[in-house]
């Protein structure tokens, strides 16, 4: 395959707050941060795995912001178009459940991620980037988010566009997603959403019918992730599905972004990025999904959204991510691995 073009990526970075483990002092709760955020946790996992990642965000000066800065350059993202802002830090404290679902509490009153203007995107261009990737919070959040998709709208005239919604219902009403969804099907040539997501924004609706619906709209390729069951693809409305990886989960926080990183890598290794998939076929695009799989699936196996390194995913094969876990648990204690392994 040939080298992965690069890729930009518009949106927020977060703090993850997590209970950390209970230690001696048991009177009060202890936390710790990690960095997160949908569009730089995909940021990071592009970067990790060898795509050249530019990374478009509002990055605040505060503790948090310094913390996140460091993570997302200890990973090779380019933070060349970032901007430095004045206001502080979103905060996003998560509950995991049982079963390594994540539920969360945001603190983003007035925050940095969600100020963008029209000539601080400008200013930072798309670059050579054969896509551009957004989605999440930033896409649906004011005063930020008409900015985002003018960004987008300009983008298409040479990249390959892709859109995550990443469903927040804690911070955004879900009519608002709904009423945006068509919108951002025109923009995206990449429609990327969880099965959760699919529930939510359109309930009751067979997800079949859902992704005819989306392609209607302009998306053309259509990938809905199911966790554990594994991926449904549908590309103009020819469907394949993909199966999961079986991994010992520790958590599912970041999978469907690492999800994202794996796929538009390997769609960039197989030369199909850079303006409307009109190369794609449903082969190629589930070769990428099976990629994608073995990314989310390293993630679930370490605590917290940290993507693996590409030697990691090469040297994994089908149904062994349990055997790599301890190895990406060690490089997720570092948080960055050194540079020779990437």
């Amino acid at each position: 395959m040939s080298v992965s073009p690069q890729v930009t990526v518009v949106g927020e970075c977060v703090a993850d707050i997590f209970a950390a483990p209970p230690g001696v002092d048991r009177s009060g709760l202890a936390l710790r941060m990690q960095s997160g955020g949908g569009p730089a946790n995909t940021a990071v996992g592009l970067a990790r795995l060898g795509t050249p990642t530019r990374l478009l965000a509002r990055l605040s000066g505060d503790l948090f912001g310094r913390t996140i800065r460091a993570h997302l350059l200890g990973s090779g993202v380019d933070l060349s178009g970032a901007v430095a802002a004045g206001e502080p830090s979103t905060l996003a404290v998560a509950d995991i459940g049982p079963d390594g679902q994540a539920a969360y509490t945001f603190h983003a009153t007035a925050t940095a991620d969600w100020q963008w203007t029209e000539a601080e995107l400008a200013a930072a261009g798309t670059g050579r980037s054969a896509c551009v990737h957004a989605g999440s919070l930033a896409l649906a959040l004011a005063p930020g988010a008409s900015a985002v998709e003018d960004f987008l709208a300009r983008a298409r005239a040479h990249a390959t566009v892709s859109i995550d919604p990443n469903v927040r219902t804690a911070l955004v009403d879900t009519d608002v997603y709904r009423r945006r969804l068509p919108h951002w099907c025109a923009l995206a040539d990449i429609l990327r959403l969880s099965e959760d997501d699919l529930r939510t924004l359109r309930p009751g609706v067979p997800p079949a019918a859902a992704c005819d619906d989306f392609h209607r709209a302009g998306a053309r390729l259509v990938v809905v992730t199911r966790g554990a069951g594994g991926v449904t693809i549908s590309l103009d409305g020819r469907r394949a599905d993909v199966p999961g990886v079986p991994v010992e989960v520790v958590d599912t926080v970041g999978a469907g972004d690492s999800f994202t990183a794996g796929l538009l890598h390997r769609l960039g290794a197989q030369g199909l990025l850079g303006g409307r998939l009109a190369a794609a076929t449903l082969d190629a695009v589930a070769d990428a999904c099976r990629y994608a799989v073995r990314v989310a699936a390293l993630t679930c196996a370490v605590p917290g959204p940290n993507p693996p390194w590409a030697r990691q995913v090469d040297a994994m094969t089908d149904g062994a991510a349990g055997d790599m876990a301890g190895e990406a648990a060690g490089d997720a204690a570092g948080d960055a691995a050194p540079p020779a392994v990437r």
